[in-house]
């Protein structure tokens, strides 16, 4: 039986499209320099495969992807769609899924600090709501994974194979690889729309085939070069994950899964539309790689069952979807390993808060933090991962009690001072409990620490909003937007600010710097376009 196609899915497809011929239009020598690139996917031509020597550093690529796409301009890319991104509303922005991904990423770019590429891009790690097993890479460092992979990892090891993988496509810049060939495929639809236009004038529906003609051409050869791509990306995570102590053999195996899983969408999904065609050949060529490889055995730790548990719960907290993990849990509980046990134990403590059983989640989240304190083999995970210290805090706002939560966020956050999501949880807290002034002062000094965090300037604008600081409020806006790469949002704001009649002359001061700023740095940025950097 065949399953729906999932939407978060189409969306990344359809945009993805949009931005292969958006992107050409911006970097190719054609005068439509105004376009906004937004989605890209991992096509890119195909080019000699590294060695696999365990020191080798992964190889730069040549002048000829500087010449189309720069580092700096593939930053601002994938900047820029990570804008639209976190406005999705199936983009997880989950504190302790996001932490545990993005210290799984790390520990692998540690090994490698190589694969951070000449510019040391700062990756980001991040989860969106979708049962499709599948993961992907924006330009500049931006990792996202489909709830549903993360969900059918069986070890952590398999997990790490495909975000060793989506580090390749990153660290061989195959965004800008992709751009040069697209230098003579632009020409194609192009020649397909003046021949529409023609063909308009007698049958509209000829013309419309033209132009479908036309792109689909463009896309076939654009997605043949993306099949190199994955091919190159095996080879690159392959590397990055056997440098990082993960089990190998991982990732035959996960990808062998998902070749599989792929099947159940045969009917809804074309085959050249699939971003990660797992065809025999690239399996084959992992394969190879296995043999002569050491083998590996490595314990997963319990953030990676605990880390499934919220994932299920959040990929659908529907009814049914409730329902649905409820029996998972309880066959984990019945079947699985102790972590496992523990972590079954977590998930339905989450699923009692999701249907607002704030009584039954609080004393099945104590229940299990108990038998994990008195385990010698687990107890460390209580200061090792955010998950029961965030669940505790949402129990607490949902039984209304503020300042209990204001104070368990506090203890949680001395515990795990390095923890973006309690930091965030915390001065939400603080503003739901009116603690406005200690929510402002600790906001000031997390952004003095975390300079390009945008999130914390829109907790400070909604602290600011609360007290009635509303110029305040719009130069905070600003700065997150202006993090956000939205410069045109960002400078309206301060124009917001300017009017306001309790604007300090300080503030007037701070808006007219940061609108010279950011005016020169928006005139740059459209030079760039139009010069292709």
């Amino acid at each position: 039986m065949k399953k729906d196609f999932p939407q978060f899915r189409l969306k990344l497809i359809s945009l993805t499209l949009l931005a292969s011929f958006t992107c050409s239009t911006v970097f190719a020598p054609f005068n439509v320099a105004t376009a906004q690139p937004q989605f890209s996917a991992k096509p890119g031509p195909q080019t000699p495969a590294p060695s696999t020597t365990k020191n080798q550093t992964l190889p730069t690529l040549g002048d000829t992807a500087r010449g189309d796409l720069s580092p700096i301009m593939e930053r601002k890319i994938g900047e820029q769609i990570m804008s639209s991104v976190r406005h999705d509303p199936d983009y997880l922005e989950d504190g302790p899924v996001t932490e545990y991904l993005t210290k799984l990423g790390n520990s692998l770019l540690d090994k490698r600090p190589d694969a951070r590429g000449e510019t040391s891009y700062e990756f980001e790690f991040f989860a969106v709501r979708d049962p499709v097993l599948n993961a992907f890479a924006f330009p500049g460092g931006f990792l996202g994974f489909h709830s549903g992979l993360i969900l059918a990892a069986q070890t952590e090891s398999e997990l790490a194979s495909v975000m060793g993988h989506e580090i390749g496509h990153v660290a061989q810049r195959h965004i800008a690889r992709m751009l040069g060939n697209q230098k003579q495929d632009f020409l194609i639809p192009i020649a397909a729309l003046i021949l529409a236009a023609l063909a308009a004038r007698s049958s509209p529906d000829a013309a419309m085939a033209m132009v479908m003609g036309g792109q689909g051409l463009a896309i076939q050869r654009q997605l043949s070069f993306n099949r190199d791509a994955e091919r190159e990306a095996d080879r690159m995570g392959f590397q990055i994950l056997r440098d990082g102590g993960y089990d190998t053999s991982g990732m035959l195996a996960f990808f062998g899964r998902m070749q599989h899983a792929s099947r159940n969408y045969t009917d809804t999904g074309m085959s050249y539309l699939r971003s990660h065609p797992l065809t025999s050949e690239r399996m084959a060529d992992i394969q190879g790689r296995l043999f002569g490889e050491r083998y590996r055995q490595r314990a997963d730790g319990l953030d990676f069952y605990l880390t499934q548990a919220r994932v299920r719960v959040l990929q659908d907290s529907k009814a049914q979807g409730l329902i649905d993990a409820t029996v998972a849990f309880d066959n984990q509980i019945k079947n699985g390993n102790e972590e496992s046990r523990l972590s079954a134990q977590y998930g339905l403590a989450f699923v009692a808060y999701k249907k607002n059983d704030f009584l039954k989640a609080e004393k099945l989240l104590n229940e299990v933090v108990a038998q994990i304190a008195q385990s010698p083999s687990q107890k460390k995970w209580l200061k090792e991962t955010s998950a029961f210290a965030s669940l505790a805090i949402d129990i607490e706002m949902g039984k209304k009690r503020p300042d209990l939560a204001v104070l368990k966020a506090k203890n949680a956050l001395r515990e795990l001072p390095l923890a973006r999501g309690l930091a965030h949880q915390y001065a939400e807290v603080l503003i739901e409990a009116k603690n406005y002034t200690e929510a402002e002062v600790f906001l000031r000094d997390q952004i003095a620490l975390y300079r390009r965090e945008a999130k914390l300037q829109h907790l400070l604008a909604k602290a600011y909003a609360a007290e009635g600081k509303q110029a305040l409020q719009h130069i905070a806006l600003a700065e997150a937007y202006a993090l956000e790469g939205a410069l045109p949002a960002a400078l309206a704001q301060l124009d917001i600010a300017r009017l306001d009649p309790d604007v300090k002359y300080y503030d007037l001061s701070v808006i007219d710097a940061r609108e010279r700023e950011w005016k020169e740095k928006r005139r740059e940025e459209m030079e760039d376009e139009k010069k292709g950097k």
